[in-house]
């Protein structure tokens, strides 16, 4: 049984349980953009977050990379373990889209010479900012170890979820994580792995507005957002017992 309500983000909501170690994470179907400049709805989001971040995790799990997840007990509701979340989101780019196109001046869709690994501070009164391996250690966000970690846990996500997504026949653009250290100082992956927090695009469109299958559809006012989401999930679901 859930608890109290430990934290409300964006897109989840975290319960306390009847064990310390384990928490409840509920997953809404409320969208946001630019910082939460732009709010909306997506239809059935949470379900489909929760069942398409619920199969990546058991995948990863499979690759040898240690996440927060326990289980699925609802179709918008799963058992993560308790971590403290490093205050830096992890960003791995593949291919040039969104904010490095318009800080670089790099052509939309450039494909890039090797994965990048960029940092940014995760704080919204300051809009998230990009920083440095300097930053993070003016700021005290994580320990020189823990960052090397960050980058090597990163470029192997990418990697498995490159593979992946192949089988899906999707193009993993980039896509943001979070890590949280455990009660035994263990790094978890943790937060989720969606449409929300990755940019797909279909490997059979070619033309650059179709096929987009991300949160980009709901940034842009592209149109079909639900369905884009419903996709992915159904090329998942059909991909995953093949992948694992």
């Amino acid at each position: 049984m859930s608890g109290t309500k430990l934290y409300e983000g964006k897109a989840k909501i975290l319960f306390t349980t009847d064990d310390p170690d384990i928490l409840l994470s509920l997953y809404k179907d409320d969208a946001t953009a630019f910082n939460a400049l732009k709010k909306g709805t997506i239809a059935n989001k949470g379900q489909i977050n929760c069942a398409i971040a619920s199969h990546i995790f058991q995948y990863l799990e499979t690759k040898g990379i240690a996440t927060h997840f326990i289980k699925q007990i609802s179709p918008n509701e799963m058992q993560v373990a308790a971590v403290k979340i490093l205050p830096i989101e992890v960003v791995v780019r593949n291919i040039a889209a969104g904010s490095i196109c318009k800080r670089l001046g790099l052509e939309q869709g450039q494909p890039l010479k090797q994965p990048l690994v960029e940092f940014f501070y995760k704080n919204d009164e300051l809009g998230d900012p990009l920083i440095t391996d300097a930053h993070v250690a003016m700021l005290d966000l994580a320990t020189p170890k823990q960052v090397e970690d960050l980058k090597q846990i990163a470029l192997s996500i990418n990697q498995h979820l490159q593979a992946f997504f192949e089988q899906c026949n999707l193009i993993l653009v980039d896509f943001k994580v979070e890590i949280g250290v455990n009660s035994s100082g263990k790094m978890l992956l943790a937060d989720e792995i969606s449409p929300d927090t990755c940019r797909l695009w279909d490997k059979a469109i070619v033309d650059p507005t179709a096929r987009i299958l991300d949160k980009d559809r709901f940034r842009q006012d592209l149109g079909n957002v639900a369905e884009a989401y419903h996709e992915v999930l159904r090329r998942v679901l059909a991909t995953q017992a093949v992948a694992i």
